[in-house]
């Protein structure tokens, strides 16, 4: 344990002293923490051993999904799904749909073995993108606004819509013998999505009206109230799931009305949670690096890797450019836009939650996606900062990109 520990301190504090370094490069925080648990695991030199079960794996998952999904849906700003002819509100409404449906029928092309509810998921669980997986472009200044500002919360948002989607193909897999589909579907939004949106609001009601309480009688201290709403995020989730309801609907939900409720306090009151978020992340990344990556390859196939080039692709870029029909944005900036849908966290968080049910191809669906994933870390964290700049020196010679 104490090896291990070591091992991980290490790389950590030498990352953080050089992080500027490496992703002014073409490297980047995912990659480099794949590569480290990919080289230090027991796939390569052995010596990190990390002892994860699956119950240990899936309680990290859920957790850190479940900050990543507070604390960006509470950073998104909802005015700007209107701004820039709506290009966040195209991506989210009509870009996911599309590529929810292409994945699917990509699947059945390549998979032809797989259920077709199964494909559904593995469409699902590869649609959500990456905000920090695509950190270079969404953070960068050099990036146009428009473009930056809709990549970024279509990458907050889109995780949480595809929550519900996701919980619903699984639910129709595990009862599509027993139960009609509308007492299903009525079960499902009453139960998971009905109690986990009533417990997201309610919790984030009682800590906004305490916080207000509090702040009115200078109660409160500044040390102490950064762990607000990474409190909020946790408390959401736990009380969905002990009810029965789902707890990263409730974290999603409490996060979008914390962003509207706490307003100027919102950015302080976040940045504790955003670090925790964080620090799961890293350690999520090196644990695929080390378990998963090892686990999966012995599956990949050919088709395997020509569905995760289609996913990065034709998938992602495709309805994309239908969703971008008619605003004025240049072929090339389309393009970036539909590039720069990386895969990352959710989709391994995804992959983890799947493992619990009953699936016929959970095999080919868990390594289908550790393989886009991978591809993903690899060709968007080499190819971000180059095309930023090309990018950039096309803004700076005037050329219009809308």
């Amino acid at each position: 344990m104490y090896q291990n520990l070591a091992l991980l301190a290490a790389f950590l504090l030498a990352y953080s002293i050089f992080a500027g370094r490496f992703e002014s490069r073409l490297l980047n925080g995912p990659l480099m923490f794949m590569l480290a648990g990919l080289i230090l695991g027991p796939a390569v030199l052995g010596v990190l051993q990390l002892r994860i079960g699956k119950e240990g794996l899936k309680i990290l998952a859920e957790l850190t999904l479940a900050i990543v999904l507070f604390s960006d849906a509470a950073k998104a700003d909802l005015k700007v799904l209107r701004a820039h002819e709506g290009l966040p509100l195209r991506l989210l409404l009509i870009g996911l749909p599309l590529t929810i449906l292409s994945g699917w029928l990509a699947g059945i092309w390549l998979f032809p073995q797989v259920p077709l509810l199964e494909l559904a998921i593995l469409a699902t669980l590869l649609a959500p993108t990456d905000a920090a997986l695509g950190n270079a472009v969404v953070s960068n200044p050099k990036v146009p606004a428009p473009v930056r500002e809709g990549l970024n919360v279509e990458s907050g948002l889109n995780d949480g819509i595809c929550v519900p989607v996701l919980l619903m193909f699984l639910a129709l897999l595990v009862e599509e013998q027993t139960r009609s589909p509308l007492s299903l579907a009525s079960e499902l939004f009453i139960e998971e999505l009905g109690i986990g949106a009533l417990v997201g609001i309610t919790m984030t009601l009682i800590a906004w009206l305490l916080q207000r309480y509090s702040a009115k009688h200078r109660w409160q201290a500044p040390l102490w109230s950064q762990l607000t709403l990474p409190g909020l995020a946790i408390l959401c989730f736990a009380t969905a799931q002990a009810l029965g309801g789902s707890g990263f609907i409730a974290s999603f939900v409490g996060g979008l009305l914390a962003g509207y409720l706490f307003t100027e306090q919102k950015h302080h009151l976040l940045e504790a949670g955003e670090e925790i978020a964080s620090l799961l992340s890293v350690i999520t990344w090196i644990v695929f690096g080390a378990l998963v990556i090892p686990w999966a390859w012995e599956s990949i196939t050919l088709n395997m890797w020509i569905y995760a080039v289609l996913s990065l692709t034709a998938i992602r870029i495709l309805p994309v450019l239908i969703s971008l029909t008619g605003t004025r944005f240049d072929g090339e900036t389309r393009l970036f836009i539909g590039w720069f849908g990386p895969r990352g966290l959710a989709s391994i968080v995804f992959a983890v939650i799947i493992l619990d049910y009953p699936l016929n191809a959970s095999r080919t669906l868990i390594a289908t996606a550790a393989c886009t994933v991978l591809l993903s870390v690899l060709l968007h964290g080499l190819s971000a900062n180059p095309w930023v700049a090309r990018l950039a020196d096309k803004t700076k010679k005037g050329t219009d990109i809308v």
